[in-house]
């Protein structure tokens, strides 16, 4: 059996699938807040418990923000950022005595939606994570696309298209560069849009709601916002890559309006007389990362 898990900012989530890929059991517990060691023990601490539950020693996979450097061997870019500068794969492997495959969490939502989930019998999937940051992963034929610089897919940390130089500078990303997608995509981003509109705190479940029933002017045109600047994004990956299905995931990814109005939006943008591209949520939703975790050692 193959133990999948998606270390958040929030949360570490544990799943376990069997030979099928059916999954046997589900596990969740708090993420320490910026304390590696203690972020260490933790996923060390579930997996010894979930074997112990199933009566097995399992492959163990790992879905983390950021990614290993290829120059240094240790983490960097990850938004949790007790991660970075540290050796996290070979600690983990360390503490549980047994070889550990990781991958960023984009990679693992598109590994595990391209095997069972909306990207099933796709050859090429792009998927997003829009929540409280933003990424991207690439599959290709079940195989994730990792990249020269071990950046492959890193989408959310290119300059949002259609955005001017002083623009961009107002919004610096924790990446270090100015103007990312992340800063424009990602649900904090789109939390203080409303508060530029309205000089009020609400929450994005709060301002999707209020756009979904027309009776918030500001949150409709927050909204309307999101999805232009996610065609806007998203026309450059299609130009790139044309991958045969974006999924998206992530809490902003339930906002409806986005299958709505975005695939027109980005076919008046590509450089095609048509786009027939598929744009759909995970399958399998905040699971979905954990699962292609899990399916690291296939």
């Amino acid at each position: 059996m193959r133990v999948g898990i998606d270390l958040g900012g929030t949360k570490i989530a544990a799943c376990v699938l069997d030979a099928d890929g059916s999954e046997v059991l589900r596990r969740r517990v708090s993420t320490p807040q910026g304390d590696y060691e203690q972020t260490i023990a933790s996923i060390t601490a579930l997996v010894q418990s979930i074997e112990k539950e199933v009566g097995a020693v399992c492959t163990v996979g790992i879905g983390y923000p950021g990614s290993v450097s290829p120059l240094r061997g240790v983490h960097r870019n990850a938004n949790s950022t007790c991660l970075n500068g540290r050796d996290l794969i070979g600690d983990l492997q360390a503490r549980l005595g047994r070889d550990i495959r990781g991958a960023n969490d984009a990679n693992c939502l598109a590994l595990s939606e391209s095997f069972d989930g909306a990207g099933t019998g796709a050859r090429v999937v792009f998927a997003v994570i829009l929540g409280t940051g933003t990424g991207g992963g690439i599959v290709v034929d079940k195989h994730i696309v990792v990249g020269r610089n071990a950046i492959g897919g890193e989408w959310g940390h290119c300059p949002m298209p259609g955005t001017d130089r002083a623009e961009r500078r107002a919004r610096p990303c924790y990446c270090g560069q100015f103007g990312c997608v992340e800063q424009f995509l990602a649900g904090p981003a789109l939390e203080s849009e409303y508060f530029r509109h309205e000089s009020e705190h609400r929450s994005l479940q709060e301002i999707s709601g209020r756009a979904a029933t027309h009776c918030d002017p500001s949150a409709t045109a927050v909204i309307q916002l999101l999805c232009e600047r996610l065609a806007d994004a998203l026309a450059v990956v299609v130009n790139t890559l044309d991958p045969d299905v974006i999924v998206l995931g992530g809490g902003v990814s339930n906002i409806h309006a986005l299958y709505e109005c975005v695939p027109s939006l980005i076919r008046q943008r590509i450089f095609s007389d048509q786009f027939e591209t598929p744009l759909v949520p995970a399958r399998f939703g905040d699971a979905s990362g954990v699962r292609g975790a899990a399916r690291l050692w296939e």
